[in-house]
C-alpha cells in the first residue's frame, strides 16, 4: 500500500495559445455533437475523450458555454424522443424490458457525456445556476420518456397489473420491477409517488376493501385474521423486494385500515369465534394474532381490552354470586385461582405481557371478587385447607407458588382487615391443634402479608407464634417442677395465649372432670407463682385431649377428641347410659356445642363410641346415650372430629362483622387525626377523601362511619367546626 498522499485532480489551462476564428464555435460544437450522437448509437469506442474534453474546455474558456449547454439539451432531447418512440412501440412485457434497457443505456451515455463536459459542469453551470449535466439528463428522461402521456399511463397500468398478478399467486420478474422502481426513484421521490405509489395505494385500498368484505362473509374470526396477517406480510415482503422502503408504512396502513380497522368490531364480536370464544377455548395462536394485528390500528387494543374486561367481569360475577359455587369455599377460591391463571397465561403469552391488559385484568378481578362479601373469609378458609393438608408432600417451591397465587387474590380484597380476622381464627386452630403441615409455610405467608400490608397487619400473628414457643418453655419448667406430683396423673399441655394477639374468645362454661381440674389448678398455681400480675382464664372450647378407652374383649384404643368430647366421654366411666338432660347438667357445655359434640360421638359412622336412642342424624333433648361397648377400629389411634360446618353460622358472621367494625373505629380516628394534624384546617369532603386513601390498604372506609368518627372527635375536643363555615374543621393542638 503506497504511503504517498493522494492528490486531488486539478484542471489547468493549456499553456499554448489558442487562436479563435469566427467559425470556431460552430465547428467545435459539430465535433461534440457528433460525439454525443456516436455515444447514443453505441459507437463510442472510436472517440478520443481527451480531444473531446479539450474541445468542450475551449468552448467554455472562450465564452461559448451557453452554446455548448443549449446544444447539449437539444441533442439529448432529440435522442430521447427516438427512445420514447422505441419504448412506445414495444409490446406486452417487452415494454418494461425495453424501458429498462433504454434506461440503462441512457445512464451509460450520460456518464460519458458528463466526463466530456466536466469542465462546463464545474465552472460554467455553477456560475449561471443551470442544471448539472447528470441531473439534466435525468430531467430530460423524465420529461420525454416517463411523462410522455402514453408511456406514463402504460407504465402505471403495467406495474399495477404485475402487482395484482403477484397478489393472485403468480410468479413475476421481481428483478425487473426493482429496476423500474429504482429508475423512478432516481428521477426523484415525487416521480415515484406520482407515477406509481399513489395509484398503487389507491388500487390496493380498493382491492383490500373488496377482499375484506369477501373474507368477512365466509370466514370465522381466526381464519380471517390468518388471511389478513398473510396479506400484511406479503406487502411488507413486496416492499423489501422491489418497492421503495418509504412505501412500507403507507401500504401497511392501507391493509390495516381496510382489513383490520374497518372490520375489527365485527371480528371481535363474531359468534363462536370472536375474542370471547378465543379466551374461553385458550386459542393462544389466534389471541396472539388478534393482539399483533389490532395493535397496529389506533383503537384496536382499547377495543380488545374493553371486550376482555367485560367478559372477565361477567364470568367472575357469575362465579362469585352463584349459590352453588359458594357452598364449598375451597372450591370457590380454587376456581378464582384457575381463572386468574388462565387469564394470566393469555396476557403473558398472547398479549406480550402488555401493561394495558394486566391493568384491565387486575381491575376486573378486584371488581367481582368484592361483589361477594364473604370472599375474605373464603380465601382464609382456602389457606387454612392448604396449610392443614393441601401442601402435604409438595416441594417448598410448589408451596411457595400456591401461597403467591393466594396473595394475588388477597391484593384484590377491599376488606383486608376482614381477612385478617378470619385468618387469625384459622391460624389459632392450626397452631393449637398442631395440624399445620409446615411452620415454614406459615411463616412464609405471614412474611408475604407483612410485605404487602406492613408490620401492623402481622404483629399479632407473629405474637401467636411467640406465645407457642413461650408456652413450650413454660411446660418444660412445669413438668420438671411437678415430675413427682404428677407421676401417675393425666399429662397436661397448656398454651398460654396473650390477650389481644389471639382471636377474641368468650369464656364458655364447662365442668372439667375432677382428675383434669386438679392438674389445671396445679398449673395455675405454678404459672401465677412465676409471673406476677397476670390472670389465667381457661379456654376449654379450644382444647383437645387423648384418652385411652377399653371396649369389649379388652380391645383398647386411644381416642383423639376435643376437650368438650373428653368431658362427655369421661361421664361414662361409671355409668352405661345417660339422658341428654343429665349430660347437659353434668358438663354445662353451651347447648349448640354440646349437640355438635354428641352428634360427632354417636352419629359419625365408624367413630361412634357412643350409641344414641332413638337413632337419627340429629341430636334432640329427649335422646338417650349409651357407651358403645362394641366399638372397633383397625387403627389403635382414632381421631374423632367435631361435626362442624366450615362456614360460620349467621350469628357468628354478624358477631365477626361487628368486631371488624369496632376495630375499624380507632383506625379511622387515627387517620383523621393524622390528616388534620398535617393540614390543620380542612373541609369535610377532603377529609373523607384523604382518610379513605390512607386506609385503602386495609379496608374501604365508609363515608358515613368517617362522619361519625369526626363527630366523636369533635365531642372529645380533638377537632372543632369553623364558626363561619360549618363544613370546615380545625385541628385543636
Amino acid at each position: 500500500m503506497s504511503s504517498q498522499k493522494k492528490r486531488g485532480i486539478q484542471i489547468e489551462a493549456f499553456k499554448h495559445r489558442v487562436v479563435v476564428d469566427s467559425k470556431y464555435a460552430e465547428r467545435t460544437w459539430k465535433v461534440l455533437e457528433h460525439a454525443i450522437h456516436e455515444i447514443y448509437n453505441h459507437n463510442a469506442s472510436g472517440l478520443s475523450f481527451e480531444e473531446l474534453y479539450r474541445n468542450a474546455y475551449n468552448m467554455v474558456l472562450h465564452k461559448f458555454g451557453e452554446k455548448l449547454y443549449s446544444g447539449l439539451v437539444a441533442t439529448m432531447t432529440l435522442h430521447l424522443k427516438d427512445i420514447a418512440a422505441s419504448v412506445e412501440a414495444s409490446q406486452g412485457l417487452s415494454f418494461l424490458e425495453e424501458l429498462n434497457r433504454k434506461w440503462t443505456e441512457h445512464n451509460k451515455a450520460l456518464q460519458m457525456i458528463r466526463d466530456i463536459l466536466m469542465y462546463m459542469d464545474r465552472t460554467f453551470i455553477p456560475g449561471t445556476h443551470k442544471t448539472p449535466v447528470h441531473e439534466l439528463g435525468l430531467n430530460l428522461w423524465r420529461d420525454n420518456i416517463i411523462y410522455y402521456t402514453s408511456i406514463q399511463t402504460r407504465l402505471r397500468n403495467t406495474l399495477l397489473e404485475i402487482v395484482q398478478r403477484e397478489r393472485n399467486g403468480e410468479v413475476v420478474d421481481r428483478g425487473l420491477m426493482r429496476n423500474i422502481v429504482q429508475m423512478l426513484m432516481d428521477l426523484g421521490p415525487s416521480v415515484y409517488q406520482q407515477v406509481f405509489e399513489k395509484p398503487f395505494l389507491d388500487t390496493s385500498a380498493n382491492f383490500y376493501r373488496g377482499e375484506s368484505q369477501q373474507f368477512i362473509e365466509c370466514c370465522d374470526c381466526g381464519d380471517y385474521l390468518t388471511k389478513a396477517e398473510k396479506r400484511l406480510n406479503e406487502e411488507i415482503e413486496r416492499v423489501s423486494h422491489y418497492l421503495d422502503e418509504q412505501s412500507e408504512v403507507k401500504i401497511t396502513n392501507v391493509v390495516e385500515k381496510e382489513m383490520i380497522e374497518s372490520q375489527m368490531t365485527r371480528l371481535v364480536h363474531m359468534e363462536n369465534s370472536g375474542l370471547v370464544s378465543m379466551i374461553v377455548d385458550d386459542k393462544y395462536d389466534d389471541l396472539s394474532r388478534i393482539y399483533t394485528l389490532f395493535r397496529r390500528v389506533s383503537s384496536g387494543l382499547m377495543l380488545l381490552r374493553d371486550v376482555m374486561m367485560s367478559h372477565i367481569r361477567e364470568t367472575g360475577k357469575h362465579l362469585v354470586t352463584d349459590p352453588e359455587r359458594v357452598k364449598d369455599p375451597v372450591d370457590f377460591v380454587q376456581r378464582l385461582l384457575d381463572e386468574r391463571s388462565k387469564h394470566d397465561k393469555i396476557v403473558n403469552l398472547a398479549f406480550s405481557s402488555d401493561k394495558t391488559f394486566q391493568t384491565a385484568l387486575n381491575s376486573s378481578f378486584e371488581y367481582f371478587i368484592n361483589l361477594n362479601p364473604r370472599s375474605p373469609e373464603f380465601i382464609s378458609l382456602f389457606v387454612d385447607d392448604k396449610l392443614r393438608k393441601g401442601l402435604k408432600g409438595v416441594s417448598e417451591e410448589e408451596a411457595e407458588n400456591v401461597l403467591d397465587k393466594v396473595m394475588v387474590l388477597f391484593r384484590y380484597l377491599q376488606e383486608k382487615d376482614v381477612f385478617e380476622k378470619y385468618y387469625k381464627q384459622h391460624l389459632a386452630k392450626r397452631l393449637l391443634s398442631g395440624r399445620s403441615v409446615s411452620e415454614d409455610a406459615e411463616r412464609s405467608l405471614i412474611l408475604k402479608l407483612k410485605t404487602e400490608c406492613g408490620y401492623q397487619f402481622t404483629s399479632k400473628l407473629e405474637g401467636m407464634f411467640t406465645d407457642m414457643k413461650t408456652s413450650h418453655d413454660t411446660m418444660q419448667g412445669f413438668n420438671l417442677a411437678m415430675a413427682r406430683v404428677l407421676a401417675n396423673g393425666p399429662i397436661l399441655t397448656v398454651y398460654v395465649l396473650t390477650t389481644g394477639s389471639w382471636p377474641t374468645q368468650s369464656t364458655p362454661t364447662c365442668n372439667l372432670p375432677p382428675e383434669i381440674l386438679t392438674v389445671c389448678e396445679k398449673f395455675k398455681t405454678y404459672y401465677l407463682g412465676t409471673h406476677n400480675g397476670r390472670r389465667l382464664t381457661w379456654q376449654t372450647n379450644m382444647g383437645s385431649a387423648d384418652i385411652k378407652a377399653t371396649f369389649s374383649g379388652g380391645q383398647k384404643h386411644e381416642l383423639n377428641v376435643s376437650t368438650y368430647q373428653m368431658c362427655v366421654l369421661m361421664l361414662f366411666n361409671n355409668v352405661d347410659w345417660l339422658s341428654y338432660k343429665e349430660i347437659e347438667q353434668a358438663v354445662e357445655i353451651p347447648t349448640v356445642e354440646l349437640k355438635r359434640c354428641l352428634q360427632s360421638l354417636a352419629c359419625a359412622k365408624g367413630k361412634n363410641v357412643l350409641r344414641k336412642e332413638p337413632m337419627s342424624k340429629d341430636v334432640s333433648e329427649t335422646d338417650y346415650f349409651f357407651f358403645n361397648d362394641k366399638f372397633s377400629s383397625r387403627f389403635y389411634k382414632v381421631k374423632i372430629g367435631m361435626v362442624a360446618a366450615q362456614k360460620e353460622s349467621e350469628p357468628e358472621k354478624q358477631e365477626t362483622r361487628q368486631r371488624v367494625e369496632e376495630d375499624r373505629k380507632p383506625q379511622i380516628e387515627a387517620a383523621i387525626v393524622r390528616v388534620m394534624k398535617a393540614r390543620r384546617v380542612l373541609d369535610h369532603n377532603n377529609i373523607v377523601a384523604e382518610v379513605t386513601k390512607q386506609l385503602q390498604s386495609r379496608f374501604l372506609a365508609n363515608p358515613v362511619v368517617i362522619k361519625k368518627r369526626i363527630e366523636s372527635l369533635i365531642e372529645r375536643e380533638f377537632l372543632e367546626r369553623d364558626r363561619e363555615d360549618r363544613k370546615l374543621y380545625r385541628y385543636l393542638a
